[in-house]
């Protein structure tokens, strides 16, 4: 009988695809299958040939593009030289993530089926095209896809004999298992932010903890949104950029949420503990240390602040001794429950923390080995550097606006990395911030004749100070900003350097502020108002940028 093997791969932006790769691997073990699931770019793209039977979940961010976590792959996949055979003993199925309101819906997921494909591999369903816009979100075509699905794959690899489906009442087995350590048992201190010799460019994997150098406001006290300009050194860490590339922060959980968090769960904040993975292959949490202390993976890794999922009240029911408690957990991962769940978590966005709270005695009955699968680990944001090298050696700015917003919950909703990083204060002693740079969207002209027009309302503008900052450094001209915010006195970000820039002949700058008289004016009027420039530039090839 053919060996039952499944791979779910994965390429995911936000989250979902992920999710959604590992609802499926759990889907594969109460059907007996062997399953791993992998991000896309850790998986070594040669074996593929190798492979029989492999399920593809995509997102499709941006314009059509793929997530970050399968461009190596992505680039692999089109090569030229691949023989149209290569895959012809594959069977595969792609479930494509997307949002119908960008016109390349499902680009990335509708191109690798059809890639797949023509190397010879089998299709066993047509591509799913899972849909942000959908009321029931992405799982009104997910799980009746997911049914035929499995009919077709155990039409192919029946169960054993003497086996059956194991019952969805039935609770599967951790990823890991957590060893707490003697307490009086030696262990070396695994920081995440040890500044550390580093090895390579930082990535990811290895982040480079760069030390705060300054955090200021550049927004009036009196104005309602609190914007900060802050400056990070990362002098030895080996890293390079260009404007347009992006600063990724890996942020944490203020205390205050840790220390509830582990009242709610009763777990004692101090405690060491090891992992061991539950089966053999899968691979340890790679920014764990081990031993590591419970205070540190709430802190460092789960993401009790994000809105949780589905797959959460799923796995959350299995716990409850609550009957009343049980039947809401059940509710909201069923298909019926989902317009429920969208009311209760989505829209309000309720944190996953807050949800718990809701739930206290199932809270206080989840065992501690089961919280790397109940909540996901917290993922890095990223921010357009808003600063130059040339004009800022081994420094980083960025241009920051701190998230905070009301919804129908009493407390107000904040962002868990711009609110972090507001509450630093690096006058008050070392303070160091986990970061990498990566490539960005935005791509400059490399000659000096080229004129750039640079469109950028409120923080916005981050990567055009780059630009400008690097354009200026050369002595290079024909830079042309418009910049609109709310009011001139208020949040009028690095007035004094664009003027100066004005002054020197080196910027020509238009400004839009919206509230500063009785009509609106924004960014678009000022474009209007100054068309004959603009098609001027235009006329000799300038180069357009927007962003905000």
């Amino acid at each position: 009988m053919a060996e039952r093997k499944l791979l779910v791969l994965y390429g995911s932006q936000t989250g979902t695809a992920q999710d959604t790769a590992e609802r499926i691997g759990r889907e594969a073990k109460r059907r007996h299958f062997q399953c791993r699931v992998e991000a896309l770019d850790s998986y070594d793209v040669a074996n593929l040939i190798n492979e029989l039977l492999v399920v593809f979940v995509c997102a499709t961010t941006g314009q059509g593009d793929p997530p970050d976590n399968m461009k190596m792959f992505w680039r692999f996949l089109f090569r030229k030289n691949l023989p149209p055979s290569s895959l012809c003993q594959l069977d595969y199925a792609v479930l494509g993530l997307g949002d119908s309101s960008y016109p390349k819906f499902n680009f990335v997921a509708k191109k690798l089926h059809k890639r797949v494909l023509q190397l010879g591999a089998n299709p066993l369903l047509p591509v799913a095209l899972g849909d942000d816009q959908h009321d029931l979100g992405p799982d009104a075509v997910v799980d009746p896809w997911l049914l035929a699905l499995w009919d077709k794959i155990l039409a192919l690899y029946p169960l054993g004999p003497g086996l059956e489906i194991i019952s969805p009442d039935v609770r599967l087995p951790p990823k890991y298992t957590l060893h707490y350590l003697a307490e009086d048992s030696p262990h070396p201190d695994g920081g995440l932010l040890q500044p550390t010799a580093p090895r390579a460019v930082p990535s990811e994997l290895h982040p480079f903890a760069a030390r705060m150098v300054s955090n200021q406001r550049v927004t009036a006290e009196s104005h309602f949104q609190d914007v900060r300009l802050i400056e990070f050194d990362i002098t030895g860490s080996g890293i390079t950029f260009s404007a347009g590339d992006v600063v990724m922060i890996q942020p944490q959980n203020c205390p205050e949420d840790v220390q509830q968090f582990c009242q709610l769960l009763r777990l004692d904040p101090d405690r060491h503990f090891v992992l061991k993975p539950t089966e053999p292959g899968t691979s340890l949490p790679a920014l764990l240390p081990q031993p590591c202390t419970i205070r540190h993976l709430v802190t460092h890794y789960l993401d009790i602040s994000c809105v949780p999922r589905r797959s959460f009240f799923e796995l959350l029911s299995y716990f409850s001794t609550n009957e009343l408690e049980q039947e809401k957990l059940q509710e909201f991962s069923s298909a019926q429950g989902q317009e429920e769940l969208f009311s209760y978590c989505n829209r309000p966005r309720r944190t996953t923390l807050e949800a718990l709270w809701d739930f206290p005695h199932t809270t206080c009955a989840i065992p501690p080995e089961y919280l790397l699968d109940l909540i996901p680990h917290i993922r890095p944001r990223a921010f357009s550097i808003a600063s130059s090298m040339l004009a800022h050696p081994d420094r980083i700015q960025i241009l920051m606006a701190v998230v905070q917003y009301k919804t129908r919950l009493s407390k107000p909703r904040r962002g868990l990395c711009s609110t972090w990083l507001a509450s630093l204060n690096p006058e008050r002693g070392d303070v160091r911030v986990p970061l990498w740079v990566k490539k960005g969207g935005l791509k400059f002209p490399s000659d000096p004749v080229t004129p750039v027009i640079m469109i950028g309302p409120g923080t916005g503008v981050a990567p055009f100070r780059a630009a400008i900052q690097e354009r200026v450094a050369q002595g290079w001209r024909g830079n042309c900003l418009f910049f609109g915010c709310r009011q001139k006195s208020r949040d009028f970000y690095c007035q004094a350097e664009w003027e100066e820039l004005v002054m020197k002949g080196f910027l020509t700058l238009f400004t839009a502020f919206s509230r500063d008289q009785e009509e609106k004016v924004y960014v678009q009027h000022r474009i209007r108002e100054n068309r004959r420039l603009v098609w001027e530039l235009l006329s000799r090839s300038a180069h357009v940028y927007l962003a905000g």
